[in-house]
Formats: C-alpha cells, sequence, structure tokens
C-alpha cells in the first residue's frame, strides 16, 4: 500500500489534472479516498469505476453512477447498491432473484421498493437465508404471511420486522394460531440435541453464540422474543408474560419498553437480577415513586442508570451525584433544566452536582461565568469548553488549576491562537491538549510544530493545513504511516510535490 498516495486521494486540495492522473494509477487502496471526494464529477466517477471495480460500490452508494454506468453482469454489487439506493434498473432485481449467488439473493432481499413478483421469488427462495433477510425489511402483508413460514429463522426475522402487524407480532409471542416452526440453523446442520460450543474452533461454523435446539429449537425462539421485545410494534400487553421468564436477557428488554405498564414495573423493580433493574431505572416510563425506590437501591450500574432517566427529579439526582460515579457527560434531565433550575444548580453546595451543570453548552454568560470561576477544578475542566468564554478567563482557569484544565482549555472551539502556543509550551506539556491542539482550527504553525514531539498528535498535526509546508513535505517520509498519509492528505501540502508523489509511483 502506497500510503501517501492514499493520503494524496483524500487531499481536497488536489488540482483536477492530478485527480485525473491518480485516477489512472489507481489501485483499491487510492480508489476507496478518490471515490470519497466531495468534488469528484460524474466522468471521473465512471473513469474510478473502470479503472477499480471495488470503488463501483462506493461511488454507486454516492450517487456519482447511474444505471447507464453499471452493468450488472460484470458489476454486480454496484448495481445491488444502486438498488439499495433506488437508482437502480428493477429488470435487474429480477436477474438477481434468480442469480445462483446466494449473496447476491440476500442482498436484493434487502432492497427497498421491489417488484411484486420479485418478492414473491424471493420468499420462495430454497435458501433460508434468502427468506429470513427479505422478512426483515418486506411489507406488512408479506411480513404476516412469513410469520407462518416453517422455518424459525424466517419467524425471528419478522419479529425484527416494525412493519409486521401487531397482532402478528403477538401470535410470534404466544405461538396461538401459528402451526409449530419445523426447523432452525442449528438443527438444519447437526444432529440434535445440540448446543453449540462458546469456543467452537470450526473455522467453517457460523452458528450465533449460544445457538442450541434439542428439537424445539429453543435458540431460536429465545431471539425471537428478543427481537420481539424490542420491536415497538409489539403490543406491550403480549410481552408482559416476560417478567417472570427465567431469562434474564428477556427481562432486561421488558424493563427497557417505553410503554411498559406501573405494575409490571413494580414487579420488575425487585428482580434479583441488577441489569434488569438497572435496565428499569432508566426507562422513562417509570412513576416518581419507582423512582425513589431505585435511587436506594446499590445493585451494580443501577443508581448510575437512574442518573440518566429524563424524568429523574433533581433532588433525586443531587442525591446519586454523590452516590454513584457518573462521569463527564451531560445528563438528559440536566439538559432540559429551567433557568431557574440552572441557577439553583450553579449554586449547590455539591461540587459534583456543579460539574454536571456545567457539562450544558447553553448556559446563560451569568451562570457560565459562575463556574468559570469555581474553586473545584473538576467544575472547571467541564465549562471549559463552554462557547463565550473569554482568553482572559480561560487564562484564569489555566493559571489557577494549571495541567488539571489544560487539556479541556486547548478543547475549546473558540481558544485564540495565542493561547495555544501558551498551552503547548506548557512547562510541563500536557498530551491531552497537544492532541486537542493538534486538531484546533486556531492552531498555528508553532504550536503545531510542538505537537509533533506527542506519537498520537502528531498524524492530526501532520494533516492540519496551518504546518509549514516544509514541516508537512518531511512527514512524507515519516516512521508512521499514518502519519506518512495524514501529511499527504494536508490541503497546504505544494502542488509540485503532490506531482512529484504520483510521478515516483508511476516510475516504480
Amino acid at each position: 500500500m502506497n500510503h501517501a498516495l492514499c493520503g494524496l486521494a483524500a487531499n481536497e486540495a488536489l488540482p483536477v489534472e492530478l485527480v485525473d492522473r491518480l485516477i489512472s494509477v489507481a489501485d483499491a487502496d487510492i480508489a476507496d479516498g478518490l471515490a470519497s471526494r466531495a468534488d469528484l464529477s460524474r466522468e471521473q466517477a465512471v473513469s474510478l469505476a473502470t479503472q477499480v471495480e471495488e470503488s463501483a460500490v462506493l461511488l454507486a452508494y454516492a450517487g456519482l453512477l447511474t444505471a447507464a454506468d453499471v452493468d450488472p453482469l460484470t458489476q454486480p454489487q454496484a448495481a445491488l447498491a444502486l438498488l439499495e439506493e433506488r437508482s437502480g434498473d428493477l429488470e435487474w432485481a429480477r436477474l438477481f432473484a434468480e442469480d445462483p449467488d446466494v449473496e447476491h439473493r440476500v442482498k436484493l432481499a434487502a432492497c427497498p421498493h421491489l417488484p411484486a413478483d420479485v418478492r414473491e421469488m424471493l420468499a420462495a427462495d430454497p435458501d433460508v437465508r434468502v427468506v429470513a433477510e427479505l422478512a426483515l425489511w418486506t411489507t406488512a402483508d408479506l411480513a404476516a404471511r412469513l410469520a407462518r413460514h416453517p422455518h424459525a429463522e424466517v419467524r425471528r426475522a419478522v419479529a425484527a420486522n416494525e412493519a409486521t402487524p401487531p397482532q402478528v407480532l403477538s401470535m410470534l409471542i404466544t405461538s396461538e394460531g401459528l402451526p409449530p416452526a419445523e426447523r432452525c440453523l442449528v438443527c438444519d446442520s447437526e444432529e440434535t440435541p445440540f448446543a453449540h460450543d462458546p469456543h467452537c474452533p470450526r473455522l467453517d461454523c457460523d452458528l450465533r453464540t449460544g445457538a442450541s435446539c434439542t428439537g424445539s429449537h429453543e435458540s431460536t425462539l429465545h431471539e425471537l422474543a428478543a427481537q420481539a421485545l424490542r420491536n415497538p410494534a409489539t403490543p406491550v400487553e403480549a410481552l408482559l408474560r416476560f417478567a417472570d421468564h427465567p431469562s434474564a436477557q428477556l427481562r432486561c428488554r421488558l424493563a427497557a419498553r417505553p410503554d411498559l405498564p406501573p405494575q409490571t414495573a413494580a414487579r420488575l423493580a425487585s428482580d434479583p437480577v441488577p441489569g434488569v433493574r438497572a435496565d428499569l431505572a432508566e426507562n422513562p416510563a417509570i412513576d416518581s415513586a419507582l423512582i425513589h425506590v431505585l435511587a436506594a437501591d446499590r445493585g451494580h450500574d443501577v443508581q448510575r442508570r437512574l442518573a440518566h432517566n429524563p424524568r429523574v427529579p433533581l433532588d433525586v439526582l443531587s442525591d446519586l451525584a454523590s452516590a454513584t460515579k457518573i462521569g463527564s457527560t451531560l445528563l438528559p434531565r440536566i439538559a432540559s433544566a429551567s433557568p431557574s433550575e440552572a441557577e439553583d444548580l450553579s449554586r449547590s453546595s455539591n461540587p459534583v452536582v456543579r460539574t454536571l451543570l456545567a457539562e450544558r453548552r447553553d448556559l446563560p454568560a451569568k451562570i457560565r461565568d459562575l463556574l468559570a470561576d469555581d474553586l473545584d477544578a473538576k467544575v472547571v475542566k467541564s465549562i471549559a469548553r463552554h462557547p463565550g468564554l473569554s482568553e482572559a478567563q480561560l487564562r484564569s482557569m489555566v493559571g489557577r488549576h494549571g495541567s488539571r484544565v489544560i487539556a479541556k482549555v486547548a478543547a475549546n472551539p473558540e481558544t485564540p491562537s495565542a493561547l495555544l502556543e501558551y498551552l503547548t509550551g506548557y512547562m510541563t506539556p500536557v498530551r491531552k491538549a497537544l492532541r486537542e491542539v493538534a486538531r484546533h482550527r486556531n492552531a498555528t504553525g508553532p504550536a503545531l510544530l510542538a505537537c509533533l514531539t506527542d506519537r498520537q498528535a502528531r498524524s492530526w498535526a501532520a494533516g492540519h493545513p496551518a504546518l509549514p509546508p516544509e514541516a508537512i513535505v518531511e512527514l512524507l517520509t515519516d516512521h508512521d504511516w499514518r502519519v506518512v498519509e495524514a501529511a499527504a492528505s494536508n490541503p497546504s501540502l505544494p502542488p509540485t510535490v503532490m506531482a512529484e508523489l504520483i510521478s515516483e509511483f508511476t516510475r516504480t
């Protein structure tokens, strides 16, 4: 792989004549970058698809190829991509429905708006993988028919399809009104009873983890239930039976349903598995009484997940902030706090609460400035990226809290160039700060040169347009391929050097 040319292919400043030259010598790796160019013309796209067959798929998805540009016989993947994007010739669909390559038929089955006759052909396909893929994406009427398919894998896919009618999903859950499934992927390939070894050494085995069958296709039917529990179209009344199911996974799925009735939620609040209670805790469907019950639950992750519930009262959230490690994240209830609530939070005696509020990026100037002057470094770290902070405020943060806040100050998109240079020259360079400066839009040449001393920041700095051209050229021979690729993609790379890179490649 020529990493310099791969980077050059993505260089937004590459002159059009050099784009043409690069297309003429492109391999699959170079073509990936070329196909992603925003300025690629249709003529160049057609030329690239001809030069590198693999690029045709990317170009089709990008809308740079039309049906007239693609031959379904020699470029089947590109033709299928156009069908998926609703830009292909529907006659191709009939062609692929009879294709001997099952992967092509599976891909076709996932395409939207297929002609009715093609859907019927796929529904009768001898390979269950094709029928299951169709069942996952097809229309309500065909999904209802496929719910009666004798293969459990197809029914599993129907249960995941949000277009499946609610009454059909209920039937799949209860098995009432449906004939029993006759086969599954396990008994298709193994003698039952069979349980898939979780450490299966067979390279040709494609059974899923946990697959098993004793004749009743239990693992597939378990997966069917999990899909139906996740499907918002499934009537919740049909799912309440899972509140006492032996599978904690299914109880977790039920606990997360946004339409969960209060009585069932109360039952799940006493579930012996903390994971079930944690999923319940984050569910906005639970009421205030249950929120207070779960706030006292010391089970693994219950309190942290409750803190992410958008309906948790702020007084409860304040207690949770002291009881569990939430991390640097904007909680939904903090994000929706009213102006008066935000004012109260900013004056909380609990620094963790003030830190959570500081994660907002839409605070009024009065509250923002109050938090910027906070004595707690964690609060200042959280507010340091807030827009509107002046250079004086940012410098004051660094002066008061030093290396603890430097990386966050560097990450503020409005941090001015002079301050970025100061941060990179800090008496004890902070690696995280160098990495933030290396990708900062206001970074200057001197600041970026300092960033080259850090291994991770080096590749980001190599692609920054403010890096001096002579440094960019030097990095084209770096020992790290990521640095080479980034330098070659740098729009400040001199055009003469770009041309030389292509000429060197054609001579070798």
